[in-house]
């Protein structure tokens, strides 16, 4: 709770708050998968692929019935192993159950600023099916289980399937044409005309020691 309302306090004076990919970093799970921008799910025996076009950029849900690894290199993806399963029992796949662990951070829910702990021990479940009544749905069911929340919490997240056969997929980054600048624990503000502004009331410019300070 103290660090959203410190966050919530932060942007409201024109700060970033504790949202990571504000400065185009990628934002890890769950965020994510909140399918802001483009998703693709590409299937294959071995591996499920998720293509984001996003702040982060692609997952893989290992399917080919390994275990999980003595040690895993902590990211902000995670480590992914599913497996499919036969809910309705007619002979055919139809949701693919998957756990997440192994992340680095920081990471936070959304924009604001609502953190996963920093422990990084934080566990996702997922349920990935189509809609019964209208196919043209996706649902993610993805349970968080995290230090920083009282409660294992549920959220369903539903993508809409583009029927264009030849999409065009835009390519996005969060650091292209970003006028925010990061500066120790500072952010700051690119004008129009390229000159370094103030993001906060009264804020003090940055330290520059280093550089040769212009006669006047």
């Amino acid at each position: 709770m103290a660090i959203l309302e410190a966050s919530l306090a932060d942007l409201a004076i024109g700060g970033l708050g504790n949202f990571p990919t504000t400065l185009g970093r990628a934002a890890g799970m769950p965020n994510m998968m909140m399918g802001f921008g483009p998703m693709e799910f590409v299937v294959t025996p071995d591996t499920t692929y998720i293509l984001i076009g996003w702040h982060d950029h692609y997952r893989r849900i290992f399917t080919d019935g390994r275990d999980w690894p003595t040690s895993i290199e902590s990211t902000y993806s995670g480590y992914s192993i599913g497996r499919w399963i036969d809910e309705d029992g007619d002979g055919r796949y139809d949701v693919l159950e998957v756990e997440t662990r192994g992340f680095k951070g920081p990471r936070a829910y959304e924009e604001t600023g609502l953190p996963l702990h920093v422990d990084n021990q934080s566990v996702f479940k997922e349920r990935i099916y189509r809609d019964k009544a209208d196919p043209n749905i996706l649902h993610d069911e993805i349970t968080s289980t995290d230090h920083a929340l009282t409660r294992p919490w549920t959220v369903d997240k539903r993508y809409v399937h583009n029927p264009d056969p030849r999409p065009n997929w835009v390519e996005f980054y969060t650091t292209e044409n970003n006028a925010q600048i990061a500066i120790g624990k500072e952010n700051y503000f690119l004008s129009g005309d390229g000159l370094l502004m103030p993001a906060k009331k009264n804020q003090a410019p940055p330290d520059l020691r280093y550089f040769k300070q212009t006669r006047k």
